[in-house]
């Protein structure tokens, strides 16, 4: 009844994009500091955090496929949710410290070596495409893998950016254009991790999935006849793909157990198929004096 969705991330082409972002990362340190650009060690920071995420995403994705376990039951599932939020929130962290050396390089501006900023920037944007390209259907199906596809897409256009502002220090000597182009890199990082850690929060504090309203869940489940209330209902997501519905269930006749399984069977395939919830609990009740709100 209940289908599951195991997604494993593609081992060899997770190899592949970490070797690619070591190779960006140390390239563009040298790089900064010979060249004294501080958007070539912003895109080094960011690079070394894509390195760092992309072990976390393989390692949560390698324990979220553990079994269950008697001493944990759901298995290790969230450690996707973890990782995605842990990835995200390192993000916002290397966006506030760029934002930081932005604005003191602003008012204390450096000379730039704008040759290593334009080689270099080429570099990153061939090997940052080849990363995302690599991880791009993984991304589709795991939000773990997203996170890292997010800090690999935001590395695509940020290498665009530094070329450009490479450029533009070759041919008119605008050295002030590196920083703000870092400052830029900054909050493009913090908008961009924003959702996901909103995202994953959500699932961790087992909020009801958006876009699921809870009284049509309740409208459907009391389309049964023989279903007089349903109350007492907890909604929440496992992690992104098994949404979980608990529930207590009035009805109006002392039915036998058997035809109570057919109604519960009923009920749980017309909840999936309607609102993809993949797991229902029901605990079923005759003429009890409970309290009947829809959530309590």
């Amino acid at each position: 009844m209940h289908h599951h969705h195991d997604h494993e991330v593609n081992g060899r082409n997770l190899f592949l994009t970490v070797l690619l972002n070591i190779v960006i990362t140390l390239s563009q340190v040298v790089g900064g500091v010979l060249s004294g650009s501080l958007a070539l060690l912003s895109d080094a920071v960011h690079n070394f955090s894509d390195v760092l995420a992309l072990l976390i995403a393989y390692g949560a994705n390698r324990l979220a496929g553990r079994p269950d376990m008697p001493e944990s039951t759901f298995g290790y599932r969230r450690a996707e949710i973890l990782a995605a939020l842990f990835n995200a929130l390192v993000l916002i962290g290397v966006a506030i410290f760029l934002l930081v050396e932005s604005v003191r390089k602003l008012i204390h501006p450096e000379p730039v070596d704008s040759i290593w900023v334009i080689g270099l920037g080429l570099l990153s944007i061939v090997l940052n495409a080849a990363s995302v390209m690599l991880i791009a259907k993984d991304a589709r199906e795991s939000m773990n893998v997203k996170a890292v596809y997010l800090h690999l897409l935001t590395d695509v256009m940020t290498s665009v950016a530094v070329l450009g502002g490479g450029i533009l220090i070759y041919f008119w000597g605008i050295d002030w254009i590196d920083p703000l182009i870092s400052a830029g890199i900054a909050l493009y990082l913090f908008t961009a991790s924003y959702d996901l850690v909103r995202e994953s929060a959500r699932i961790l504090m087992q909020f009801a999935p958006e876009g699921i309203d809870l009284e049509s869940v309740a409208a459907s489940i009391t389309q049964e006849p023989l279903v007089v209330n349903v109350h007492h209902i907890h909604l929440w997501q496992l992690d992104e793909h098994r949404i979980h519905l608990e529930a207590h269930l009035d009805f109006a006749e002392d039915l036998p157990l058997s035809r109570v399984t057919e109604l519960i069977e009923s009920l749980e395939k017309r909840l999936e198929e309607r609102f993809g919830i993949t797991h229902s609990t029901f605990q079923c009740e005759y003429g009890r004096k409970d309290d009947k709100r829809l959530v309590v």
